[in-house]
């Protein structure tokens, strides 16, 4: 998994850079404060990040509050690193957004452990990420097939949940708080009822007695 080591010391990103390649990690280093705010401003971000408290402005503590105040960076697993393990200070970095704690001097196996756990966090959020994106497409497929409405080509009734057909103003009538009336469109006063006006006033008229 890709990490991002930030710390001004030279030696310090050396050995955890060779400690984490040789667990099989990809490592992107940084020198301080300004060179690592302008990565996590990138498009290409590590999932986990290692950040020195102490280092040229902004220090771990501000980055780690810009971290969980930025929406595309709020997921990121940050790991402090630091040489104060007095619990003020512990609080104080994991009010910041921190998710755990490397005290320096560090030992290997334990700093292993603390990778092995921000990796499964950063592989279950993914996980879960994943997960949702599939529930919003089923339901998105869901809501489009509810949306279609079954009519039949010939009546023109329509066919309800409960596989029942039914005309459309019964339909609608059950499905929303609408009441029909019935009139006559323009169209239709002209190719259906003036015909069929003149044609019956025709056969009054014949019916009629002639004098």
């Amino acid at each position: 998994m890709k990490i991002l080591i930030a710390d001004d010391s030279l030696v310090v990103r050396h050995r955890l850079a060779s400690l984490l390649k040789e667990w099989g990690h990809e490592v992107v280093e940084t020198q301080d404060g300004a060179q690592t705010w302008k990565l996590l401003c990138s498009d290409s971000v590590p999932p986990i990040a290692i950040l020195d408290w102490i280092m040229p402005e902004p220090d771990g503590v501000e980055l780690c509050k810009r971290i969980r105040e930025t929406p595309a960076l709020k997921q990121m697993y940050v790991l402090m690193l630091t040489g104060m393990s007095d619990p003020e200070h512990i609080v104080a970095g994991l009010d910041a957004g921190a998710n755990d704690f490397i005290v320096k001097p560090f030992n290997e196996a334990e700093l292993r452990a603390r990778i092995n756990v921000g990796v499964r966090m950063v592989e279950l959020q993914r996980e879960l990420s994943n997960r949702v994106l599939e529930v919003e497409r089923a339901l998105a497929e869901i809501t489009e097939l509810r949306g279609i409405l079954p009519i039949c080509a010939y009546c023109k009734n329509v066919r309800d949940d409960s596989n029942y057909w039914q005309t459309v103003e019964q339909y609608i009538g059950s499905h929303a708080d609408i009441k029909f009336s019935h009139g006559v469109c323009p169209k239709c006063m002209e190719a259906v009822v003036k015909p069929e006006l003149e044609r019956l006033e025709r056969q009054i008229k014949a019916q009629q007695p002639t004098s």
